[in-house]
């Protein structure tokens, strides 16, 4: 679990403490691969909650997801058509999907620890 959160970490401090601008032409590029990169965090997160979690499915997925994502984009620049909203739409709704499903875990989680307190007492 501790990969995901420092490479965020390390993304966001590299980020904010460089002077790299992004070309006007790249944006779609870079909010498809911001939403990659969330959506395997998230996943990432979900499947450590879950006890499933595996390092070589991690990267591997955020590299897959972000080529594919990029893929889509750059194959929707040069058709004229605006493919990328494809992958938006996709990576959004496997957030908020991870985002429920981790908010259940965790709040069962506490649910337990709650009743467990109570027990005690």
């Amino acid at each position: 679990m501790w990969l995901p959160v420092l490479g965020l970490i390390l993304g966001i401090a590299l980020g904010f403490s460089t002077e790299f601008k992004i070309p006007a032409e790249y944006s779609n590029y870079l909010s498809i691969a911001i939403l990659a990169a969330l959506d395997t965090l998230l996943g990432g997160i979900r499947a450590q909650l879950q006890n499933i979690y595996d390092e070589l499915v991690f990267v591997s997925g955020f590299f897959f997801n972000i080529l594919l994502a990029a893929a889509l984009a750059f194959l929707g620049v040069h058709l004229g058509v605006d493919l990328y909203l494809v992958a938006i739409f996709a990576f959004g709704v496997r957030l908020f999907q991870n985002i429920a499903v981790i908010r259940r875990i965790l709040i069962s989680k506490w649910s337990d620890s709650r009743q467990k307190v109570k027990k005690v007492d």
